[in-house]
Order: structure tokens, then sequence, then C-alpha cells
């Protein structure tokens, strides 16, 4: 979901800081009709580039930064929108690689303010509409954009995309998208447009199904990881993850490498090589290539590309004196899963203490159970930037759940006792974005007291 705590001052800010305090960022407002008024009225930014739609339940930041770095290696001028920030809300919303400056985000808020109040805009709303505006103002030719929530209705789907990607489903944010697998991955098909190719990461023939029967109905070209394209030989450490990629027809394999550790972060950056390849002259799927990019395929430049990229909060392991952490931002027991995996591949520094912070309306049971399952102690927790309406109430959890952990409910207390439990070995904050984000600024503040 949406972090909602604020990161920018009013006296400086003034018109940033009003769009972003105008409704709680937990309330959803379906509907695309107020997006349409709004871009209408600030005159269609998001018509001036041409964008990539990525979507999916879990890995879709991941594989929109990756897919930005390919494209701006290649020597366009990019846009990124993303979701949640984890520390500063500039992170959402970059140009070239760059968080777009508060002063031109506090001028393009200024401008949408009064279309926001006309059409009683919802907070995401109002975001992604600065995002388009600012990216629109700063004149890139190709901006990679995130969905928030969903993708039918999500308020990124304004957009005609040259191309949508959707990384994987699994049961997340069911009160919205609906409680199994079929139904959700019918609202993430919905960013598929007519005539625009799709890029689907690894999932069961059956959801894949969904999708295919989606991209029928609109004529779209549908390809499939694992079946349109081939990565192997992958090997995970602590500094990230090595594999080998292969598109059908050709014959030997690529190495790339990405900082990102995790078999996961192995398919998606092939998801992103996937699509860039798609919007490339040497196309090597099957899809006419469209003009825009590089003619030349050039594996060497975008394997730097993928090697450059890190995204914070996924596996992201930090080293001190005390000892090491590692920030991962799993929320649903899809991520959990794919964290557990992760430390089977990492060899950490025992013992291991989990730092856990989840949402109250998460299936936090079936996240706590693995989770505990693979650390040596854990501490319950909540993070201080949490809203309030969305907080866990951990000690409610331990003893309801009958889980053998301590609660410290205060976050600085929690991070120090995580730590004293685990001397010189590893503590695992985890949870939710604001866990992570939360813990980072703990970090930094902590180690340069030390």
């Amino acid at each position: 979901m949406l972090k909602t705590g604020l990161t920018v001052r009013a006296d400086e800010s003034p018109n940033l800081a009003r769009l972003l305090a105008r409704r709680p960022a937990d309330r959803i407002v379906w509907g695309l009709g107020r997006m349409r008024d709004l871009m209408a009225s600030v005159g269609q930014p998001h018509e001036s580039f041409r964008s990539i739609h990525v979507a999916g339940t879990n890995g879709k930041g991941s594989v929109a930064a990756k897919l930005e770095a390919l494209l701006r290696a290649s020597g366009v001028r990019t846009g990124l929108f993303t979701s949640p920030h984890l520390r500063e809300f500039r992170e959402r919303i970059r140009v070239n690689g760059v968080p777009v400056p508060i002063g031109e985000l506090d001028q393009a808020a200024a401008d949408l303010l009064p279309a926001l109040d006309a059409v009683d805009a919802s907070w995401f709303e109002a975001v992604t509409a600065l995002g388009f505006l600012t990216m629109g103002r700063s004149a890139v030719e190709w901006a990679v954009v995130e969905t928030g929530l969903g993708g039918r209705l999500d308020a990124t789907n304004v957009i005609l995309p040259d191309l949508a990607v959707v990384t994987n489903v699994s049961l997340d944010h069911e009160d919205y998208l609906g409680s199994d697998l079929a139904q959700i991955a019918a609202e993430k098909a919905g960013i598929i447009k007519a005539n625009v190719p799709t890029i689907l990461g690894r999932m069961p023939e059956s959801i894949a199904a969904v999708f295919r029967t989606r991209a029928a109905e609109v004529d779209a070209p549908v390809w499939l990881l694992g079946i349109d394209a081939a990565v192997d030989g992958i090997r995970v450490s602590a500094s990230g993850t090595r594999f080998e990629f292969r598109l059908p027809l050709e014959a030997e394999p690529e190495v790339y490498q990405t900082p990102l550790p995790g078999e996961h972060q192995a398919d998606n950056a092939a998801l992103a090589l996937m699509a860039f390849r798609q919007l490339t002259a040497e196309n090597r799927v099957g899809y006419p290539t469209k003009p825009g990019v590089p003619a030349r395929r050039d594996p060497a430049r975008d394997a730097i590309a993928l090697a450059g990229v890190r995204w914070p909060g996924r596996f992201q392991v930090v080293s001190g004196s005390e000892g090491t952490s590692v920030l991962d931002v799993a929320h649903n027991q899809a991520g959990v899963e794919a964290l557990l995996r992760t430390m089977d591949d990492v060899r950490l520094p025992g013992p291991v203490v989990a730092c856990v912070a989840i949402l109250g309306d998460k299936e936090w049971g079936a996240m706590l159970g693995p989770l505990l399952a693979s650390c040596d102690s854990a501490v319950l927790t909540v993070p201080p930037s949490a809203p309030p309406s969305r907080r866990w109430d951990p000690a409610g959890v331990a003893r309801d759940g009958g889980f053998p952990v301590e609660v410290v409910a205060d976050f600085d207390d929690a991070m120090r006792r995580s730590r004293q439990l685990a001397g010189s070995g590893t503590v695992l904050i985890t949870g939710s974005c604001y866990t992570v984000g939360d813990a980072l600024d703990w970090l930094d503040a902590h180690m340069a007291q030390a």
C-alpha cells in the first residue's frame, strides 16, 4: 500500500504539503473518471511521453527500476513512477534516475490543486497526477509506471502504454481485489490494452490463462517468462544474484548480475530484459519494434545498467561494527516465502533475530509462522510511520497467535533489543515498507552516533 509519512515541510513546499495532506492514503477510491478529468485540466501530460505499465503483487518496483535503467542506458530520457516510498516522498517520481527537485514538485502541485479540489481526487490520484505532470514537464521520452493497487481501476491506468508487464499474482489486498488468485489476476489484467504486447512473469498456467484471455479479447500479444525466455545458472550471494538469460532464438545465453539478492530478483531482471528487447530493433521474441530506442542490441551495455540498480529494502544487507542487519519489505505471504528462500541461499551470521512489524490488515498469522521457524528469536513492534488505523496490536498477536516472541511496542527500543539478542549476528527487519523505512532512518541515526 501507500506510505503516508510526509517528508516535506510546509514552510518549504506549501503546495506539495497541501496536496499530500488532502486525504488519508489508506482510503481507496475506485474509478478512472477523476484521473481523466485531472489530466485534461493540465494538458494531458501523460500523452507527451511513451510508457511501460508494470503491475503485479510483488516485485513490480524492482522490475520497474531495472527497466528504467535499461532504457536510460540506451540513451533516452526516462521517467520512473513507483510506490510506496520508504523514506522520502521524492523517491516516487524520478527523471533520468534522479528524484525530481522539490521546487518542481511544489510548482506542479500548485497547478494541480484547483483541479484536485474540483474533482475531489483521492490521495493516490493526486500523487499520480503529480507524477505524470512533473515527468511531462521534464520532457521525458519514456516513463516506466508502476501501478499502485490492482490495475483495471488503478489511477495509473489512464496511460496508453507501449508495453505492459505483470510480475506475478499472489494473495494480497483481498478486500479490494478479490478473494482468490483468479479474481486478483483479472483486476491486474486490466492494464492490458489493444495491440499492446504484454510480458508475464512466472505463474501457474491457470493464472496465466486469465491474462491470455484478456489479451485475446484485445488482440494483445503475450509472452511468458519460463516459456518465451529462460533463466538458468542462478547464483545468489549477499552481494547479489548472477544468472543466465536466453531468448528462444539465441544460441548462447547472456550472463547478468544484479546487486539484489534472491532467485526472484533474477526473474525480475529477466522480465525487464524481455520487456526491453520488445522495444529494440533486434527483437528476438517476434513483435514488430517501434522507434525511439536503439536499433543495436548491446548485452554489455545492458549488463552494466542492471548491475547498477540498487533498490533499497529488498534483502538489503547492512554491515556494521555491531553486526549485520537485513532489511526486506516482505508484506504478504509470498513476499515472506521469497525472503526465506533468499535466507537459505545467503549464509547470514547467527544468531538471526527477526524484528517484525506487520500492518493489521495483513495476514500476519500466515507470515509470522514461517518467519519465526527460520529465526532464532523474534521481537514484535510497531513502525512509527504506519497510519494509526492500520497498525497491528503486537501484544494481541503474540497472545492470540501463541507465538514465542518478545513484544516491544516502542520501535527504537525494539531495534535496540533485537540487536542485543542478536549480538554480533543478524537482525532481520521486515513486515512492511513502513517498517523498513523507519529502520533505515534508525540505522542511519544509530551509526552516526556510534
